[in-house]
């Protein structure tokens, strides 16, 4: 049996909102905190740091699309959105700002349980390749600074591709730093150098 979460809920209807929260409780889930408004939701979820979001509203207007933007971009949650009406361009705009799951037809509470599922795996496997992404720009940039930090010491040092390689990595090794963090010292001094030499 998967572990009870902690849910921050928003609603816009207080009666629906009770009976939504009654049925997480009783799936076992916590209600951390429950809103009647998106508008301070990034707020919210860096203060209670829930598991998983979920916005139960007639459907999402602009407001509601920005605050979710800003909190995928600032504290990233699984998002379950239901809505009560269907509209392909809402459904679009609310999955680039970063919702999990878009379900119409409202919260049925008998789907809660699956729903949450899918909606954190997708959240999960979405993360991981948005770190792969980041970690392979990272690995680009690293290996463009190495290659101009070559290229300067190919110049001033009158050495080929090679040489120059095998310095950059024995001063890493004799720094205890990583090639691109030496290659972005080579770099500035050696653009200074060449900057004088203009001058």
């Amino acid at each position: 049996m998967p572990p009870p979460l902690k849910i921050l809920l928003v609603d816009d209807e207080l009666v629906r909102a009770a009976m939504v929260e009654e049925a997480l409780i009783v799936e076992g889930h916590e209600v951390a905190c429950r809103l009647q408004s998106p508008a301070s939701l990034n707020e919210m979820v860096a203060r209670h740091q829930p598991d998983v979001v979920i916005i139960d509203m007639e459907s999402p207007d602009r407001d509601t699309l920005d605050s979710m933007a800003l909190l995928n971009r600032e504290n990233p949650r699984p998002v379950v959105f239901f809505a009560d009406q269907h509209d392909p361009d809402t459904m679009q705009a609310a999955l680039k700002s970063g919702v999990s799951a878009y379900v119409v037809d409202g919260l049925v509470p008998g789907r809660v349980k699956a729903i949450i599922e899918v909606a954190i795996a997708r959240f999960d496997a979405f993360q991981s390749m948005r770190q792969e992404l980041d970690k392979a720009r990272n690995q680009l940039a690293d290996r463009k600074r190495i290659e101009r930090a070559k290229g300067l010491l190919m110049k001033h040092q009158d050495c080929d591709e090679e040489q120059a390689y095998h310095m950059l990595r024995k001063i890493a090794m004799d720094r205890g730093q990583r090639i691109a963090e030496v290659a972005d010292s080579v770099i500035d001094i050696l653009e200074r150098l060449d900057k004088g030499s203009l001058s």
